[in-house]
């Protein structure tokens, strides 16, 4: 069978309920997806920098209840309203697309204490790199545990365990008194 033959057998009205059959279907998918991967990062407006050349005049944030203090790059609105921390970086961003581990406790921390000057939580941070790159952090329960998790091992007494490393051994000045860098033969 040719296809000038099937085109003649074919029936408009067929075509077009497949055509919107394929469309209703394509609908559906895309409100799924949607459904189950919200966008994080809304479009938001700056409102605070930390950098007194162009006009900021960020305060500190601080947090007695957390013994914490500190001032995110910069502060967004987004159109919910809502604050949200930026922490800038000179680097570019990780290839990987992940955050690095200290730049995302930076940022989370930043986020616990904005929740803390405001009483509302943002509802994301954003790591901005270098090279133009935006990764946007959630704030939600499991970042704040995080984030918590961190500052209770920093209050922790230091317990002397160290992997001495001997390119960095050899060099500090704590060598003489550093049991570490002793018993590693590396002082």
């Amino acid at each position: 069978m040719d296809i000038a033959h099937f085109v003649d057998n074919v029936d408009m009205v067929d075509v077009v309920y497949a055509a919107l059959f394929l469309g209703l279907v394509g609908v559906a998918a895309w409100a799924l997806y949607r459904l189950f991967n919200p966008p994080v990062l809304t479009p938001a407006r700056a409102l605070a920098v930390d950098q007194p050349s162009l006009g900021g005049g960020m305060r500190t944030l601080s947090s007695p209840r957390y013994r914490l203090s500190g001032r995110p790059d910069e502060l967004r609105r987004s159109r919910d309203g809502r604050l949200v921390p930026v922490e800038i970086k000179s680097t570019r961003a990780p290839r990987s697309g992940v955050p690095y581990p200290s730049h995302r406790i930076q940022l989370l921390a930043y986020c616990l204490l904005l929740e803390e000057a405001t009483g509302a939580p943002p509802p994301f941070g954003v790591l901005s790199f270098g090279d133009g790159t935006e990764i946007p952090v959630r704030w939600d329960d499991e970042a704040r545990a995080e984030v918590l998790g961190v500052l209770e091992e920093w209050r922790q007494p230091y317990r002397g365990a160290m992997d001495p490393a001997p390119g960095k051994c050899r060099t500090c000045a704590f060598g003489a008194v550093c049991a570490g860098a002793r018993s590693a033969g590396l002082s």
